[in-house]
């Protein structure tokens, strides 16, 4: 993998950095008061941020399901579809408790880092599938575990503890295919953004379309977590 992977990582993992910036720099910003908690402006982000992610995850995951060379890679995309529209349900279900806006689609970056995914096939695409979801969910963790840590909303740390158990799960099952690029993946982990915001934020959604859902496979054990009211 090169240089041109290098920049893609980089750019789809920043929505994951500001996350964490957020919280870091304005952890009592009180948007909303609902009766499961104060909300602050990082909880609402973190929310989309979960979201947005499983919006481009989700369809790469299928792919790989059907496309993967290996069985590990089938069955690491079958756990990344499915257990990504467990967790969206959770999302979504948070989102209309908390009065939250979801978007309907990832980030420009993300849909661009699909489409290159999309056009990927056989080993390359296995690799590159591989590495590239291992370094989003790693930082991605790093966010949860700062959201759980700072947040008062008891439906943001149910969603968060969620969210922190199918991350977890996405890098062990692309560790486990044995094609992660541990040294690319890290690296793309740290790497510092310098990217246009509008690029970065997953557009609203259009007034009054459907809200689109993730469906898992028929055979699917996963579930949404019980939700804290």
């Amino acid at each position: 993998m090169g240089g041109a992977l290098g920049m893609t990582l980089t750019s789809l993992l920043y929505p994951a950095m500001l996350g964490v910036q957020k919280v870091s720099n304005a952890p009592e910003r009180v948007v909303a008061k609902p009766a499961t908690g104060p909300l602050t402006e990082a909880d609402r982000d973190f929310v989309v941020q979960v979201r947005s992610a499983g919006l481009w995850e989700y369809p790469v995951g299928r792919k790989a399901a059907k496309k993967g060379t290996t069985k590990a890679v089938r069955s690491a995309g079958q756990h990344l579809a499915d257990t990504d529209a467990s967790l969206d349900a959770a999302c979504r279900d948070v989102a209309v408790q908390l009065g939250i806006a979801l978007p309907n689609q990832p980030s420009p970056l993300q849909q661009t880092f699909e489409s290159r995914l999309n056009g990927e096939s056989g080993k390359q695409f296995d690799a590159d599938l591989a590495t590239t979801v291992r370094a989003t969910s790693g930082q991605l963790l790093t966010t949860i575990a700062s959201v759980r840590t700072t947040t008062r909303n008891s439906l943001v740390r149910a969603l968060a503890d969620q969210a922190n158990d199918t991350v977890l799960a996405h890098i062990t099952v692309m560790e486990k295919t044995g094609l992660v690029d541990f040294g690319q993946a890290l690296a793309q982990e740290t790497a510092s953004p310098d990217l246009p915001a509008q690029d970065l934020t997953p557009p609203p959604a259009v007034a009054g379309q459907p809200q689109i859902a993730l469906t898992p496979s028929a055979d699917s054990t996963a579930s949404p977590s019980p939700t804290v009211r």
